[in-house]
């Protein structure tokens, strides 16, 4: 705080608290003179702070005098509480003209949004604010071209090394239930498991069972049935 908002805000603690009246002017002059230089580092607002307000609550729940650490030490308090929830990530429109290769651009702009946050210009930036702002419907448009997360060319160079996967993400682009939504109720594969087959050596009968590329004919139906409900 400047020290014309310190005295403004001495000015209004006395009109709430009396007892803070000084008749005489070196006394008070002495302490202005002491809140400016523990209050220099404490603004008199800042986003989701008042100093006044701070005061204000102090003098209706305390019989003591308000003391200049009892306006510091909840803002500090606030300060270390916003940078704690700030995860240090822009929204699309804060900086426009970032080039992300210029790392020291980046790195003084990441500094500058935490000083930002830390002095209470700005709010921090949180998960939610980063799935809930222009940067969701951006990643929505996104996920509406890839169909995924994963592009699908992606999942096209990759479907030879997983063909239970590539086979259940071919039935769902065709426009087929998700078979393995449900359980299978012939080999008892869970949901989310591919269907089993059963193999027996023909020497030692030992049983085994081998996953299989393409789910049983029930298993579809009964993941037809169960999109039919919902």
């Amino acid at each position: 705080m400047t020290p014309r908002e310190v005295a403004a805000l001495l000015a209004y603690i006395v009109r709430l608290d009396p007892r803070m009246a000084l008749d005489d002017e070196t006394a008070a002059a002495d302490r202005l003179a002491q809140w400016c230089d523990l209050l220099s580092d404490v603004p008199a607002t800042a986003h989701g702070w008042d100093a006044a307000r701070v005061a204000r609550d102090y003098i209706a729940r305390n019989p003591y005098r308000i003391q200049p650490a009892d306006i510091s030490r909840p803002w500090h308090a606030h300060k270390a509480d916003m940078l704690s929830r700030h995860v240090g990530t822009f929204e699309p429109t804060a900086h426009p003209h970032l080039d992300p290769d210029d790392i020291d651009g980046y790195r003084a702009a990441l500094a500058a949004d935490r000083a930002a946050v830390a002095t209470g210009q700005q709010p921090p930036t949180t998960h939610r604010a980063i799935t809930a702002g222009p940067a969701a419907e951006q990643v929505e448009r996104r996920l509406a071209a890839l169909g995924s997360y994963i592009p699908r060319h992606v999942d096209d160079v990759l479907s030879q090394y997983r063909p239970q996967r590539a086979a259940r993400l071919a039935a769902i682009r065709a426009g087929q239930p998700d078979a393995l939504a449900v359980a299978c109720t012939w080999c008892g594969a869970p949901v989310g498991q591919p269907c089993r087959i059963r193999r027996i050596h023909p020497k030692s009968g030992a049983m085994r069972t081998r996953p299989m590329t393409q789910p049983h004919p029930c298993r579809i139906e009964a993941a037809r049935a169960q999109e039919a409900q919902q």
